[in-house]
């Protein structure tokens, strides 16, 4: 049993009092614990990551941590701990534009990962049902199905609701008072503030962070589901049907009226009453063809008669220039590197989407994969006498071999050409250890 759990279970003893609960054991001494302060440095170290602005590297955590836990504890206790602000460094999104990260300290980490622990089966117990990001026990998967229930009961009138920069825009005097409505410990809430108001390094200059908490901290994701579990409880006190994963939201009417009547009454919400911003461009109303939701698109089974999934055009689409990226010629690795690397990717990828429809469109990523195998291993054959022998050696008679070398045709020709795909079949691929997409989306595939 972890230190949250029992923390949940023996050691804290709840009472009312103003409002707030109050536990007999100080949370604050929880989250120090060695045993959750182990914990915290564990998961921490297990998920690696680049170091922050201190330079200190995931490998020298340990004996930092070991050398000055005890001076740690301390400044937190009495409240002179300052964390560092947050390195930021920003990756691309889908739309062309970047999204900014935060990447904490090492320490930091650490410190905010405690706090997690702790505090997150305390604010599980308020969470909605359909609140499905960032939490123990629940996915992407289950936000997905129970989408297609509510459409498949009726409800396929969709108000898509998009946060404009959430994590950029969180209230930090709202939320600190939805955290106070439940931790009755001015240590926790002090240091929580602290790390909301840290700032981060921009190209080597402090920026201030009056507004908003950093995604790529530990503590992040559980902040970003208090704040947001304020939405669910309202559109659970007005009956609205929804499905929520992170700063994503689906709200699911049976008439176009009814979307319209609350795309405007949950906008008014969300801006005067938690202060984010709705963006009115991305926000829309559409039928389930037209939804994009966690990488999945939507369609009519005319066969069932009910709604179904597939991976959306634009995950397909990244999928296959993700392989377009690993299969390069030009990339000077072995063939069996570039293969566990494929077999990373689309394993990776195939399980995400087994809920999809999409067995037709896998075998065509297949084909296109094979092919550019193909030609790899061509020209790892190099000169033309290497390139004969070689496919001789594969069954090719002789005229063939010569004439498939000789045939000044290009790449694309060669993978395609029945030469080469007689000679490194499907079957030689697959006894070399190159997966093949759809056999393995067909072995996973889940029908719900």
């Amino acid at each position: 049993m972890s230190v949250s759990q029992r923390l949940l279970k023996s050691e804290v003893s709840d009472r009312h009092m103003n409002g707030k609960e109050e536990t007999s054991v100080k949370l604050l001494e929880a989250i120090l614990s060695n045993q959750n302060m182990n914990q915290a440095y564990k998961r921490v170290y297990r998920n690696k990551g680049a170091s922050g602005v201190d330079g200190v590297t995931i490998e020298a955590l340990k004996q930092y941590l070991k050398d000055n836990k005890d001076e740690l504890r301390q400044r937190i206790r009495t409240r002179q701990y300052r964390p560092q602000a947050a390195l930021r460094v920003e990756i691309p999104k889908e739309n062309g534009k970047m999204r900014k990260l935060g990447i904490p300290t090492v320490v930091d980490r650490v410190v905010q990962q405690a706090i997690h622990q702790v505090l997150s089966p305390i604010f599980e117990t308020q969470f909605s049902d359909f609140s499905y990001g960032f939490r123990p026990g629940r996915s992407c998967e289950m936000a997905i199905i129970q989408s297609l229930e509510f459409l498949n009961d009726g409800y396929d009138w969709v108000v898509d609701i998009d946060l404009e920069r959430f994590f950029d825009t969180v209230h930090h005097d709202k939320l600190m008072r939805i955290i106070s409505n439940t931790i009755d410990d001015g240590d926790v809430i002090s240091l929580i503030r602290k790390y909301l108001v840290s700032g981060v390094m921009v190209k080597g200059k402090y920026e201030h962070t009056p507004v908003g908490t950093p995604q790529g901290g530990n503590l992040s994701p559980l902040l970003s589901n208090i704040m947001l579990n304020e939405l669910d409880k309202e559109l659970e006190e007005r009956g609205l049907r929804f499905t929520r994963y992170a700063d994503d939201a689906l709200i699911f009417v049976k008439s176009e009226k009814a979307a319209h009547r609350v795309m405007a009454s949950v906008t008014k919400f969300i801006e005067g009453k938690l202060g984010l911003i709705v963006n009115s461009e991305k926000s829309r109303i559409v039928r389930p063809k037209a939804m994009k939701f966690l990488g999945f698109g939507y369609f009519y089974d005319n066969r069932t008669r009910r709604y179904a999934v597939r991976p959306h055009e634009n995950s397909v689409q990244k999928f296959q220039r993700r392989l377009k990226q690993l299969t390069k010629r030009s990339w000077s690795v072995s063939l069996d590197y570039r293969i566990l690397k494929l077999k990373q990717v689309i394993y990776g990828w195939v399980n995400y989407f087994r809920l999809s429809h999409m067995k037709k469109k896998m075998a065509q990523v297949d084909s296109k994969l094979r092919a550019r195998i193909r030609v790899i291993i061509w020209k790892q054959w190099k000169v033309a006498k290497k390139q004969i022998q070689s496919l001789i050696q594969l069954g090719i008679p002789r005229e063939e071999a010569k004439g498939l070398t000789y045939c000044r045709k290009g790449y694309r020709y060669i993978g395609l050409s029945k030469v080469i795909n007689r000679a490194i079949s499907n079957k030689r691929l697959s006894q070399r250890g190159l997966p093949s997409v759809s056999a393995y989306y067909l072995k996973v595939h889940t029908v719900i």
